[in-house]
């Protein structure tokens, strides 16, 4: 089985190797997205493809893939937008994705990127690192300990992302569109607009459903704590940016935290340096550092994330390979 892996960072490398000694594959790893026919041409050859983000698995791309005699498109990611599922089931093509990974990775993320903000470390370090060491009213902070913090939505990963508050003495407060039982020792569940009234710090780690449209709207910002901090490491359509933007200049907002942004494929993994953005929004965004901070989403960049997503997509492979079927499918 001759299988091409798509976006593999160096680090990741010894990660696909190791796993691989219990599968056998046949493997070409390389560092190239999947984002035009040129890159998808990389395939012929193989049998199948594992993607990443912004790995995109157009129709086009797809019909490829089928001249070429590729017969598993998989993906290592919980996400699987980037797949024309529906095309790729015509095609005969069989699909995978990865349900859940460590949530620990996504969860410490959240933690860094909101203590960041409470505590004002990237703009006195930006100050120290001027060698300007003068202590001002800008990096008073009130402790965690005394802060009440939001989670939207209390899946795998907002679950740990409460219990990680929850150990800093914070009250965590949580919100979910399907209230979970047995969370009580962890967080204290209440309504969305409740939470965000009250939250000196919210948290989302809600799924994007298009049907539904962006969740982190004028409205939801305007029922915030006035001087709250918002962090999203979860997916960018949730959110409207300029919506964000305009909560951040006016002081709505003191601070936000993003690891993700809606259309970020034309951007984040690129050197962009000396450029304009294609998203003047997220210029100005980014421009408002150090309130605003922008980690170019890197929430499963951990050791323990990528074991977890390798290995499960290697066993959806072997499976699809030897019985037809994976439990991971995408429907």
């Amino acid at each position: 089985m001759k299988v091409l892996c798509y976006g593999v960072r160096d680090v990741e490398i010894p990660i696909f190797e190791q796993v691989n000694q219990s599968f056998g594959f046949d493997l070409t790893l390389v560092a190239d997205y999947l984002n035009s026919s040129e890159t998808a041409a990389l395939a012929k050859g193989h049998d199948a493809v594992i993607l990443r983000g912004n790995c995109f698995a157009t129709a086009e791309v797809l019909e490829l893939y089928k001249e070429w005699g590729v017969k598993y498109v998989l993906t290592r990611t919980v996400g699987v937008n980037h797949i024309d599922v529906a095309h790729a089931k015509e095609l005969g093509l069989k699909t995978a994705y990865v349900p859940f990974y460590s949530p620990n990775a996504i969860a410490e993320l959240a933690v860094s990127l909101a203590m960041m903000l409470l505590r004002h470390t990237a703009y006195t370090v930006q100050k120290t690192a001027q060698q300007d060491f003068r202590v001002d009213a800008a990096m008073f902070s009130k402790e965690i300990r005394n802060c009440k913090v939001g989670i939207v939505g209390i899946g795998r990963i907002g679950l740990t992302t409460a219990k990680l508050f929850k150990g800093l003495g914070a009250e965590v407060l949580a919100y979910d569109a399907f209230p979970k039982e047995g969370v009580e020792d962890i967080c204290r569940q209440v309504s969305l607009e409740e939470l965000l009234h009250e939250s000196d710090i919210v948290s989302v780690h809600a799924p994007f459903i298009p049907e539904n449209g962006r969740f982190i709207t004028r409205e939801f910002i305007a029922n915030m704590k006035d001087g709250s901090i918002l962090i999203n490491t979860a997916r960018g359509e949730l959110q409207d940016a300029q919506a964000l933007l305009e909560a951040v200049q006016s002081g709505k907002l003191a601070g936000l935290g993003l690891d993700t942004l809606e259309g970020e494929g034309e951007f984040f993994f690129k050197d962009l340096r000396g450029h304009k953005l294609a998203d003047p929004v997220v210029e100005e965004l980014i421009q408002l550092y150090p309130r605003v901070l922008v980690t170019p989403h890197i929430g499963s960049y951990t050791d323990e994330a990528a074991l977890n997503m390798i290995d499960t997509s290697f066993t959806n492979l072997q499976d699809l390979m030897l019985t037809g079927a994976s439990q991971n499918e995408i429907e």
